[in-house]
């Protein structure tokens, strides 16, 4: 025992003689008074004061066994939520034992229902179906939700942190300023944030303080409405009626004027009324392509702020589309050059998007270039930091002056309008292009020189 003593830590063995002490002092003190009174004979007192002190010690050990086991218990309950069993070895335990097992059992009940209620909060948060952030006492995300994270940009089923755009909404002046309104007073807060990159956003933000705070620490709840569907079918209404009575006019007037004629003067003469009718049809055609293109221009606005899912191999996408345009190639006995590299895959990405972007610049460099030229279309892949894919049409044509570049992808831009009209144009292509890279958070880039061509390219995300 004395060797239990000597090995054990010093803290401990302390707390064993001390309770030791406290057990057994008063005898064995009693025993040695005693003794030096005359009292008691020495022998058998000594023995006696020897058994005193091995009974206490025993005494000790024992109880401060016990003790240790019920302060294990109550800590493993209060970490793990878990019971273990008491057996002590001293009866006068025995009730305090049996109280500390229903009040381990009490905690473990109740932290398996703290457990159920928030893996239910939590699931509540996730199928919520507006974007929704939890911040911290900093200002830092604690937790989302999936609309949250599909908003800025996560892949379908990714969890976590916000990724993508979080930063920015977060830096944004004007929630900057409502989150701090809402620390500050605890009153939420409501304000409109407009993220105008990569894609533009209009979002209204509910700020709500929380008092307590939730157990993660969350001391603010961000609740998001995007609006930008909303906003862009506003000004889709605005901008088609404008575009639709400004491009439809001439040819709106051109018919009328035919017409007129064809009951007129015309009226009996077969060869003018051959030629107005030619006209009139080449007339309602282009009316028709310009309805579509801007109608088709507006589906895509509507979709831009959304990210697309899916991967498109750029090599299948461009046979398919230069099968496609065999007849107007051979139209205008243009030949096509392929330089295609297979393991350009562009994702995400919406393949009937991208096609329609392709055969925008096939029709463009066709439509442009020399009869009887040449049509160059690649795909490839870029390594290092930039990594991604691209494709590129190069075309053989008049090229086009460096002060137009920056205004090519505007609404009815025209280098040369005659010519563009001519040509069969719409004024149109290139916005929609623009449009659709924006969407896929790419980047069109525009290479050419008077008289010497022009190069398309277009840079987009990899997988």
């Amino acid at each position: 025992m004395a060797d239990m003593i000597t090995q054990g830590d010093e803290p401990t063995a302390r707390r064993w003689l001390g309770s030791a002490a406290l057990i057994g002092g008063v005898p064995f003190l009693a025993l040695a008074v005693l003794v030096l009174t005359g009292h008691a004979n020495p022998g058998p007192a000594f023995v006696a004061m020897m058994l005193v002190a091995l009974m206490a010690l025993l005494l000790s050990r024992f109880w401060l066994r016990d003790l240790a086991r019920l302060d294990a218990v109550l800590h493993h309950s209060a970490i793990a939520g878990g019971q273990q069993p008491i057996n002590p070895k001293l009866p006068a335990l025995a009730d305090v034992a049996e109280g500390v097992t229903r009040l381990s059992r009490s905690l473990a009940e109740r932290s398996e229902q703290i457990g159920r209620m928030r893996r239910v909060d939590g699931a509540i948060l996730e199928s919520l179906p507006d974007p929704l952030l939890v911040l911290g006492a900093g200002r830092e995300p604690l937790r989302t939700n999936a609309a949250a994270r599909a908003l800025f940009g996560a892949r379908a089923g990714e969890s976590g942190p916000l990724p993508g755009d979080t930063a920015a909404l977060l830096r944004h002046p004007a929630l900057a300023g409502a989150v701090d309104r809402a620390l500050a007073d605890g009153i939420r807060q409501m304000v409109d944030v407009i993220l105008p990159v990569p894609i533009s956003r209009e979002l209204a933000a509910q700020v709500i303080p929380l008092d307590p705070p939730l157990a993660d620490g969350g001391r603010l709840i961000v609740l998001l409405s995007d609006r930008t569907r909303e906003r862009a079918v506003e000004r889709m209404r605005a901008d088609f009626v404008a575009n639709a009575s400004h491009e439809l006019r001439t040819p709106l007037a051109s018919l009328m004027g035919f017409i007129e004629t064809l009951r007129g003067p015309a009226k009996d003469d077969p060869e003018a009324s051959e030629r107005f009718l030619s006209i009139m049809a080449e007339q309602s055609e282009r009316m028709r392509r310009l309805i579509e293109d801007l109608l088709g221009l507006s589906r895509i606005e509507l979709a831009e702020h959304q990210a697309p899912t899916g991967r498109v191999p750029l090599a299948d996408m461009a046979r398919a589309e230069a099968e496609a345009m065999a007849p107007i190639l051979a139209t205008r006995q243009v030949t096509l050059e392929l330089e295609l590299d297979e393991g350009a895959i562009a994702a995400p990405a919406d393949a009937e998007q991208l096609a329609q972007v392709l055969r925008n610049l096939l029709e463009n460099a066709v439509r442009h270039g020399h009869a009887g030229g040449v049509v160059k279309l690649a795909t490839a892949q870029v390594p290092g930091s930039r990594r991604g894919v691209t494709f590129s049409v190069t075309d053989d044509g008049p090229g086009i002056a460096r002060e137009h570049i920056p205004r090519l992808t505007e609404r009815f831009y025209r280098v040369d309008k005659a010519r563009s009209r001519n040509a069969g144009g719409t004024g149109l292509g290139l916005a929609i292009v623009k449009h659709i890279v924006n969407r896929h958070r790419g980047q069109l880039l525009i290479d050419s020189r008077e008289g010497e061509g022009a190069t398309f390219k277009i840079w987009l995300p990899a997988e």
